[in-house]
């Protein structure tokens, strides 16, 4: 069984930086594509950035250049630097992986977490 765990997030001030990480466990062979997503109340679900296996990056245009994904491939994990955040960013935000077990690729999420940016 596979679990995909988020952690950090919390409250922040606008202008201000909150790190999240995110780990996948359990009998897990390789990952392939991670990243991050976020879903503000009444809003879809948007992706923030995404990471490959060799460290390649993308990202939404809105956080460019103020927030870091990066990744431990050893470890399973992926983290999100946040900086100069916004109130608008408040939301949950959520991992995302691409893991193959056995023989078939299968997407995962995690609970998710909240960051709230107050103004």
């Amino acid at each position: 069984q596979v679990q995909v765990q988020e952690s950090g997030g919390g409250l922040v001030q606008a202008g201000g930086s909150l790190s999240v990480s995110c780990v996948a466990s359990g009998k897990i062979f390789s990952i392939n594509d991670m990243g991050w997503y976020r879903q503000a109340p009444g809003k879809q679900r948007e992706l923030v950035a995404t990471i490959t296996k060799a460290g390649s990056t993308t990202y939404v245009d809105s956080v460019k250049g103020r927030f870091t994904i990066s990744r431990d491939n050893a470890k399973n994990t992926i983290y999100l630097q946040m900086n100069s955040l916004k109130p608008e960013e408040t939301a949950v935000y959520y991992c995302h992986a691409e893991i193959l077990l056995a023989i078939n690729w299968s997407e995962y999420w995690g609970q998710g977490t909240q960051v709230t940016v107050s103004s």
